[in-house]
């Protein structure tokens, strides 16, 4: 590949935008203005909301939203007070952000930025990490427990929607033979890499529970709450097949 695998991932998560993703479309004046009046809810994973207990004190608290562009999450923290932070290399999910942000009147700081590198904060600086379901965008994610437990504050809570890889063991498009064998990693296998581009899926990796789960406790945090998801549709979600993780941590 002449081109990293993030920028194709970005670049790949752009024309998804452009297509209509679903995880792309900014959240409505009108949710926005619930959010206000304290009727929210925010997603990461594809179909259950994140506890409200799970949350510090949004009002004032320093968030950093953890590639999690397209205007749905950001903006109602910042309606609810939050100082608000979003990191993500798509330039389609910043703009999102940034159209939300102009159109409602508020402040937010925009980074584009790749996770699979050092962090641009210091040390202590959030409060809250949201890190909807992304880490099957990048193929090592210790690294990112690691920057996410250096840029909380002691008491910091890192909230992660995480793959729990049945989406790659499991192609429900390839009904002749759905199953694959994991580790799914394109990098690793050039006839995987051709078929992922040819499909528009990017560059895509499963990860399993050691790096996922483990990973978090290796860097740290201390692991308080951990809930699975499925896709929301699909044969898996008819099965009752879980497909993601939700996890809530804390920086001791």
């Amino acid at each position: 590949m002449e081109k990293s695998y993030t920028d194709i991932n970005a670049a790949t998560i752009d024309q998804w935008v452009a297509d209509g993703w679903e995880w792309g479309r900014p959240i409505s004046h009108e949710e926005l203005e619930k959010a206000r009046t304290g009727d929210w809810k925010v997603l990461l994973t594809p179909t259950i909301p994140v506890p409200r207990d799970w949350f510090c004190p949004l009002e004032g608290a320093r968030v950093l939203g953890l590639a999690s562009g397209g205007g749905q999450q950001m903006p109602v923290f910042s309606v609810l007070g939050a100082h608000c932070t979003l990191l993500d290399y798509s330039p389609a999910q910043l703009a999102g952000d940034e159209m939300v942000a102009r159109r409602e009147g508020y402040e937010i700081e925009l980074i584009r930025a790749d996770m699979t590198r050092p962090l641009p904060f210091e040390d202590g600086s959030f409060d809250l990490i949201f890190h909807p379901v992304s880490n099957c965008y990048i193929r090592e994610v210790l690294p990112v427990w690691r920057e996410c437990f250096r840029v909380l504050r002691p008491g910091g809570i890192l909230l992660a929607g995480l793959d729990n890889g049945m989406n790659y063991a499991y192609d429900e498009e390839r009904p002749e033979n759905p199953w694959r064998p994991l580790p799914f990693d394109p990098l690793a296998d050039p006839a995987l890499l051709e078929e992922s581009l040819a499909r528009g899926e990017g560059v895509q990796f499963s990860h399993t529970a050691v790096e996922q789960l483990d990973g978090q406790l290796r860097a740290g945090f201390q692991l308080t709450h951990i809930w699975e998801d499925t896709n929301g549709v699909g044969f898996l979600h008819e099965m009752g097949v879980p497909t993601f993780y939700m996890t809530r941590a804390v920086k001791p």
